[in-house]
């Protein structure tokens, strides 16, 4: 088995008491590789240190929307000094998230504005979180000319109409948790359309814990339950999915 969790948090408190042995849990399962996403001043420092820790662990750096409010001059430069970095594989996670009122829409728009503008500049692809933002996220990416990196929707949660114009734009969607819920209709009606050689899988853990775990914490190892789940979905075998969704992940990301 060869899984590649393309989002997760392992540099997050929850992990702090075990997190070497959470580590080899997920290369137990299978998962070759991971990308750990820093989004803020605190995550941004300990994935770096966790990229340059364990040679299969990679890195993305970007300002969360959440956090949008505490990005201060200078901080945009402290990303892009970081690209440079042989680990660091992507912009992000950046974007919208209109569900939690942490920092104002205007703040949001103008963060992520920057980001994108950096990214086309650097030539990183960039991986994009939206929470309920489908029609802002899609407008702003088209201004920025995002189609010239592409990159990532993470945690993909909207309609296949949406999905289709991030499609157009270069971008691969990519799924976790949601998609092994029995009342999640949409991720998986739209993970079946989703073109092989545009599909991710992920775990953002320590969130979104798949079933039978749902309620606990999540880890990289529980890929494998996403990976069995769009297996069946898309009417393949596990093995298949492993390798097509790992040599998406690497051509995204560039890694070789």
């Amino acid at each position: 088995m060869n899984l590649f969790d393309t989002h997760t948090h392992l540099d997050a408190l929850q992990f702090d008491e075990d997190r070497e042995e959470t580590i080899q849990r997920a290369l137990d399962a299978g998962v070759s590789r991971m990308i750990n996403v820093g989004f803020n001043r605190e995550t941004i420092p300990s994935t770096m240190k966790l990229a340059e820790t364990y040679d299969f662990i990679y890195a993305a750096v970007g300002w969360h929307p959440q956090d949008a409010i505490t990005m201060k001059e200078g901080d945009l430069e402290w990303i892009a000094s970081l690209c440079s970095h042989e680990k660091v594989v992507a912009i992000g996670e950046i974007g919208l998230d209109y569900y939690w009122d942490t920092s104002p829409k205007e703040i949001q728009h103008h963060v992520l504005r920057q980001q994108i503008g950096l990214a086309r500049e650097l030539k990183m692809p960039i991986v994009i979180h939206n929470r309920d933002a489908h029609e802002d996220i899609v407008k702003i990416l088209r201004e920025e000319k995002a189609s010239e990196v592409g990159g990532v929707m993470h945690s993909y949660s909207g309609s296949w109409e949406t999905a289709k114009l991030c499609l157009n734009m270069g971008f691969h969607l990519s799924f976790g948790g949601p998609i092994t819920f029995k009342n999640a209709r949409q991720p998986k009606e739209v993970l079946a359309q989703v073109p092989m050689d545009r599909l991710l899988i992920e775990t953002d853990s320590p969130f979104l814990t798949p079933h039978p775990f749902r309620g606990k914490r999540n880890e990289s190892a529980h890929v494998r339950l996403v990976a069995e789940a769009a297996a069946q979905i898309k009417g393949v075998d596990l093995e298949e999915i492993s390798q097509i969704t790992t040599k998406n992940a690497l051509e995204r990301f560039g890694i070789v």
